[in-house]
This record gives C-alpha cells, sequence and structure tokens, in this order.
C-alpha cells in the first residue's frame, strides 16, 4: 500500500500563499500583517523575496502557512456556529486579532 506524498498540492499551495502574501503586504501592510499572523521581521524578508526565490521556497516539503491557533472555539466561530453567524465572524475576528497582539508581545 503506498502512501501518497502530496508534494505537488503542497507546492501549489505554498506558492499561492506565498504570491498573495507579498500582495497583502505590498497594497496595505498593517491590514496583511494581522490577517496573515506574521512577524514584521517576516514580512520583510517575504516582501523582498524574488520570484525565483519564491518558487524555490514553494517547493519544500512542508507547508509554509500554518494556523495560528488551536483553539476550538474560534475554529468554531469563524465556521460560522454559534447564534448568529455574523456576530460568530466578528468574535473570531476580534480573538484573533487579541491572540495576534499577545504573540507581537511576548517576541
Amino acid at each position: 500500500m503506498t502512501r501518497p506524498d502530496y508534494q505537488e498540492e503542497i507546492h501549489e499551495l505554498n506558492l499561492a500563499w506565498l504570491m498573495l502574501a507579498q500582495r497583502m503586504l505590498q497594497s496595505d501592510r498593517e491590514t496583511a500583517l494581522l490577517r496573515l499572523g506574521i512577524s514584521k521581521k517576516f514580512a520583510d524578508y517575504l516582501v523582498g523575496l524574488s520570484a525565483a526565490k519564491l518558487v524555490r521556497m514553494a517547493g519544500n516539503p512542508l507547508l509554509i502557512p500554518c494556523f495560528r491557533f488551536d483553539d476550538e472555539q474560534l475554529a468554531r466561530l469563524m465556521a460560522g456556529e454559534g447564534r448568529d453567524a455574523s456576530a460568530s465572524a466578528l468574535h473570531a475576528a476580534i480573538l484573533a486579532a487579541r491572540r495576534t497582539a499577545e504573540e507581537v508581545a511576548q517576541g
């Protein structure tokens, strides 16, 4: 029984995320930092990458984007579960922003 390695899918996902991150950072840096959940240093690095380096980085067998949380409550809110789906999305955004601010303050 062979196990799939998902290398092609990982490469495509990594490249799409890197290109999106670069565009977001170039367009509206502060909003991008919040939405991407990345540090300012990493943002500076990403913005400076050439297309060739983006492709090389995307070819890494590890997923570059990662979840910024492992909180089931936050995941449920982001999925729209709760009494009011629109209020759940707003609550999730507030919780995610708070966590990003806490991470920045810590390091």
